[in-house]
């Protein structure tokens, strides 16, 4: 796995279910790399709507109600929704 230029690694993500068809063609199980200088191949509606979570879990931090190194998300597409699982490497 690539480190981007400050040596902080990038994230691993799982697409865990989708409920409808995606128009970016992601399917349950795909697997991607992504960081906060690579989108890794995420939809970009996807990639812009959970940056900041990316911000907080590239640099170390943690939200109270999830594990430190673990998030699940949600696309912003309701009526197709995509989620995923990111975990800190």
């Amino acid at each position: 796995m690539a480190l981007n230029p400050d040596g902080i690694e990038p994230l691993k993500v799982e697409v865990v279910s989708v409920k409808g068809t995606c128009s970016a063609g992601h399917k349950a199980g795909d697997s991607l790399v992504l960081s906060c200088w690579d989108a890794g191949g995420l939809c970009g509606f996807f990639y812009h709507d959970i940056f900041p979570n990316l911000n907080v879990m590239q640099f170390g931090g943690a939200y109270p109600w999830g594990g430190a190194d673990e998030m699940v998300l949600e696309c912003p597409d309701r009526q197709n929704l995509v989620t995923i699982k990111i975990r800190r490497s």
